[in-house]
């Protein structure tokens, strides 16, 4: 996304600062699906929005992640209800709807046009961050992990806060446009602009897609023909 559609002003500005370079991208990615339970990508609840294009956008990309043998992190924000009736989450005293995300309820249901399966991870947090308060960072490392590819809800919520954090836990970040949802196109575009800014790559479905299919036939690192030992 060029800084060019919100004027030439901000394009120079931006261009000036040194921000918009493009991020490496490795061979080993993983794709980070954030938050699209049904909480979010349904409008009967008070959060939610109709994100049927964004779920099958991702659910697209999560085929291609899996075929080419990269890690797919399904996220959900869940509370207890202590958590979501009380005071003990700050958050809920600013963003009140979210209360309705309660655990056990069909609010924090995975949204199930999603490809979920039994091997993919679930990560259940309680702030905007997949890393917040989690261990994603710990397990991508473990996983092997150099790139993280991030879709979801909300674009200028918790795909951003995610995007935010991954790239300060060492991650280069790619946000496909197509698999990111909002409320409201403002705050939609706004996001996408900040992150390509100065966070990650702001790419198209095809260009994600592609990455992925571009690394299915290569050796998956750390795999047992990479590392076992020669000789005997």
């Amino acid at each position: 996304m060029s800084a060019g559609r919100y004027g030439q002003e901000t394009d120079q500005t931006y261009e000036r600062a040194g921000f918009g370079a493009p991020v490496r991208r490795g061979g080993r990615p993983a794709l980070i699906v954030v938050d699209l339970s049904r909480g979010f990508t349904e409008e009967a609840f008070p959060s939610g929005a109709d994100l049927t294009d964004v779920v099958g956008g991702s659910a697209e990309l999560a085929g291609a992640a899996r075929a080419a043998g990269a890690p797919v992190i399904y996220t959900v924000i869940s509370y207890s209800p202590a958590e979501a009736e009380g005071s003990s989450v700050t958050w809920l005293d600013k963003a009140r709807g979210m209360r309705a995300l309660v655990e056990g309820s069909e609010a924090v249901e995975l949204d199930p046009r999603l490809p979920r399966r039994p091997e993919d991870l679930l990560v259940v947090k309680k702030g905007a961050s997949a890393f917040f308060g989690t261990s994603l960072a710990s397990t991508l490392v473990g996983l092997g992990c150099d790139t993280a590819v991030v879709c979801g809800a909300t674009t200028s919520g918790c795909v951003r806060a995610t995007a935010v954090d991954a790239v300060q836990s060492g991650f280069p970040v790619l946000v496909p446009r197509e698999c990111c949802g909002d409320r409201a196109q403002g705050p939609h575009d706004a996001a996408l602009f900040d992150i390509q800014a100065k966070y990650g790559d702001v790419v198209s479905l095809s260009d994600a897609l592609g990455y992925f299919r571009g690394l299915a036939g290569a050796e998956p690192a750390g795999s047992a023909r990479a590392t076992a030992p020669t000789g005997g």
